[in-house]
């Protein structure tokens, strides 16, 4: 009945099933689904490389994911497929934009800066020793307070402890509604696929907790983000156009739009929800991730640290104080330890596809069929389930070496010219997807981490919490670290922090 669905959800770290199966069956092979469905498990390059590249939108997401999607963030450019995906896109291109991302940098550095200040006004004003901090939470304060200046001008005050909704709608709601899917909920979500479109509209409004959660959220969202919009419309109708946030860029762009191509009120408000989601949550664990990592190598740690310090002093020689893009670009251990969490923690690790004509799959690496024979290319059928597999992918030692279960940013620093299919983004890596689906704000989040650890390498010194807990990596949507033993306290990663002036 459930197949091998549930063993994901319940799993103690996400990935370990991906990476036990993928090691015994290879990079391609079969899973069952519910109800008797079969679902192709896919982290193959090749395989990925010609359905997020060469057959982008004939590969849509599923409708388990895209309601899943639009059930959290609205219908926004994660929900979108074909050519309303292409609408979209093309209208909030111009908000990430080379020069338009790289203008955010001071106001990174100020706000992580505020956090460091924090830090040592609560925890070491009267004591330099060490003390034991929860480092998830405050980085996800400060990636809240980043994307409500950088996107939409607004202040949340998450630093400040204001209270607002929106950062209260957000806390914990994968815990809540998403980690271990009852029973259920899995075989509800297995009908949505057979049940018509207007009816699945109404999915959000039954009366359980996973659902109202979510509904919870988006008519916060809503509201929000409504009364941006207005007031940064009429700001350009009164002839402001000098605005630089992303939600300012936004509706200046769609407002000189072809009227037949402009996005609704509803996809507008849709895109703050994609915006919070994917500049906060994911870039909070991220960064989270990064300083666990350092933590435990403390020997890389200090190579870092010297780094940051050797950057430091061409900034004052120069006669600034700054730091620009340019030094960040110069830099070579912070973007390769950024790179290798980005590989090893890839917060959001499974991606949900199905074929939308009969198509071939190729493959870089021949497997076993079912009679035992090898199989280089796969035939799929419209209506397959896909489920890609990034978190198998960003571990394949073909692509990244036999010690691709390993935490080693050097693979980054001492990497050869070998030729290799080219696949995602960033690194080659797929945590930020790929092809026409790739993340749009992908290069905002590299900046803003490497901002933010910057400023944590060179003020503190990372080590594991005295007690040193288990750190899980929970499977709940997302990728997120919890004690073992304390998962009813919720995310959380406790690290042992101790300042260095």
């Amino acid at each position: 009945m459930f197949g091998n669905v549930r063993q994901f959800g319940y799993q103690k770290n996400a990935g370990d099933l991906d990476f036990a199966w993928m090691n015994e069956y290879g990079a391609a092979y079969r899973i069952g689904g519910t109800l008797g469905e079969d679902i192709l498990m896919v982290s193959d390059p090749k395989a990925l490389q010609h359905m997020l590249h060469k057959s982008g939108y004939n590969y849509p997401k599923n409708v388990e994911t895209t309601v899943g999607v639009r059930l959290v963030s609205g219908k926004g450019i994660l929900w979108a497929s074909g050519h309303t995906h292409q609408r979209q896109r093309k209208i909030m291109s111009p908000a990430f934009t080379a020069p338009q991302l790289k203008s955010f940098l001071p106001l990174f550095r100020r706000i992580s800066g505020k956090m460091c200040q924090q830090w040592n006004e609560e925890y070491f004003s009267k004591s330099p020793a060490g003390q034991t901090i929860a480092v998830n939470t405050w980085l996800a304060r400060v990636t809240l307070d980043v994307i409500g200046e950088a996107a939409f001008d607004f202040k949340f005050g998450a630093l400040d402890d204001d209270e607002n909704e929106v950062s209260e709608v957000y806390k914990n709601m994968f815990v809540d509604s998403v980690m271990h899917p009852t029973i259920w909920n899995t075989l509800f979500r297995s009908f949505w696929r057979h049940m018509p479109s207007a009816l699945l509209e109404y999915v959000g409004y039954i009366p359980t907790r996973e659902y109202t959660r979510f509904r919870k959220a988006m008519q916060v969202i809503g509201r929000v983000s409504k009364q941006l919009i207005d007031e940064k419309t009429k700001s350009y109708s009164d002839g402001d156009d000098t605005r630089k946030d992303a939600m300012s860029v936004l509706v200046r762009a769609n407002i000189s739009e072809n009227p037949k191509t402009r996005i609704s009120e509803e996809e507008m408000i849709s895109q703050m929800a994609v915006l919070i989601l994917a500049g906060h949550e994911t870039t909070a664990s991220t960064s989270t991730w990064f300083l666990w990592e350092l933590a435990k190598h403390p020997e890389f740690q200090d190579k870092l640290r010297e780094e940051v310090m050797a950057v430091r002093s061409q900034i004052s020689a120069r006669g600034d104080s700054e730091l620009t893009i340019e030094d960040l670009d110069g830099m070579v251990y912070l973007p390769a330890a950024m790179k290798e969490t980005l590989r090893f923690h890839p917060i959001v690790y499974h991606l949900g596809r199905e074929a939308a004509k009969d198509d071939v799959i190729p493959l870089s690496k021949p497997v076993y069929g079912k009679s035992g024979e090898m199989i280089s290319e796969i035939p799929v059928t419209a209506g397959q389930n896909i489920m890609i597999s990034i978190c198998a992918y960003n571990r394949l030692p073909d692509v990244w070496g036999n010690d691709a279960n390993e935490w080693n940013p050097m693979r980054f620093v001492d990497a050869s010219e070998e030729k290799q299919v080219k696949v995602g983004i960033l690194a080659n890596l797929m945590t930020f997807s790929a092809g026409i689906r790739g993340c749009i704000g992908w290069r905002f989040s590299v900046i803003e981490m490497q901002a933010i650890m910057f400023d944590l390498v060179e003020n503190f010194k990372f080590a594991l919490a005295e007690d040193k807990p288990d750190i899980l990596r929970v499977p709940m949507g997302i990728m997120g670290p919890m004690v073992e033993g304390k998962m009813h306290e919720g995310v959380q990663l406790p690290l042992r922090v101790t300042p260095l002036n």
